[in-house]
């Protein structure tokens, strides 16, 4: 009889944290991932879902609750957070390890209400008797929101997961905040040269998503930045093949179904030992940082268009709700 072979997705975890990017829970219990991230995007396309629109009549009951008195806007809000807790809360049911919840996209560029959404989200939580362990507060990688991570790992021990990350300085930024694990998004790098050069195909030795992934792992690497790196928003497999070691990746539904398929061996990409030798340490403050992001017309395009769209899909979401009210 001939051995099976090991599918891709089984060679991942052997050397990879695996995490689904997803907000369908029963989706989960098909891969068996070790973590999970949701965003407005996923979470607004999984209310639509019947068997999930319960959870939203459930955050609208606890929301009125608990802001008896006050105007709808102040509904909407509060059944906002409460649905991607509820959410968390299931997922967490179904997973061993941690469920990432989003700050509103909308405060962005606003240091202490991004601190003080994440406190009452994790407040919620925890009066759900879910330890602060388990939750990884996303915030996008803008000044800002790094400089609330900062904030909330060190005075509160609360862990950040930097999202919409396109940039090097962006990423070292984070690390020297402190923060838990940041989320470099691979495919939509790659979407960016796709549209803005000649070339128009790459695989996982050329891609630019992969390769910009791959600088970031060998920086924290080699200056010891406790900071683990999980690349996220993946085009296809060929990305994800060639980043076989990173800390942690995050994949849709979609292409775990198609690396649980495939039983291609593949090597090892990122390790301690690929790290660079010829790296030079920055220190990245505020002035570099937006010096930084302003020359990197890819970085500053891709996170201003990526809070555009997650603050739009939060409005779908008020949309979806208030039909419900």
């Amino acid at each position: 009889s001939v051995l099976e072979m090991a599918s891709v997705l089984d060679q991942l975890k052997k050397v990879t944290t695996v995490v689904a990017d997803t907000g369908d829970f029963k989706v989960m219990k098909q891969f068996l991932p070790t973590d999970a991230t949701t965003n407005p995007s996923l979470i607004l396309a999984a209310s639509k879902m019947d068997e999930y629109s319960v959870l939203i009549d459930e955050a609208i009951v606890y929301a009125k609750q608990h802001t008896q008195g006050q105007d709808q806007a102040k509904v909407i809000e509060a059944t906002m957070d409460r649905l991607f807790v509820v959410f968390g809360k299931k997922i967490l049911e179904v997973i061993p390890g941690r469920v990432s919840t989003e700050v509103d996209a909308r405060l962005s560029f606003d240091t202490d209400g991004s601190i003080a959404r994440a406190l009452s989200l994790i407040a919620q939580y925890e009066a759900e008797g879910i330890s602060k362990e388990r939750i990884l507060i996303k915030l996008a990688s803008t000044w800002e929101g790094i400089q609330a991570a900062r904030t909330l790992e060190s005075k509160y021990g609360i862990h950040c997961n930097m999202t919409l990350l396109f940039g090097y300085e962006q990423a070292i930024a984070c690390a020297q905040a402190g923060v838990t694990l940041i989320s470099p998004f691979v495919g939509r790098i790659m979407d960016w040269y796709v549209k803005h050069t000649d070339k128009k195909s790459y695989d996982r030795n050329d891609d630019p998503g992969v390769k910009s992934v791959t600088r970031i792992f060998a920086y924290y690497k080699k200056f010891g930045h406790k900071t683990q790196v999980m690349a996220a928003s993946f085009r296809n497999t060929e990305e994800i093949k060639g980043l076989v070691g990173c800390d942690l990746l995050t994949i849709a539904p979609s292409l775990l179904k198609q690396l649980a398929e495939d039983t291609q061996q593949v090597p090892v990409k990122l390790s301690n030992a690929t790290a660079a030798a010829d790296v030079t340490e920055l220190k990245v403050d505020e002035k570099l940082f937006r010096w930084a992001l302003n020359e990197d017309a890819m970085a500053t395009e891709k996170l201003a268009e990526g809070i555009r769209n997650f603050a739009k899909d939060a409005r779908l979401l008020e949309d979806l709700i208030r039909k419900r009210l």
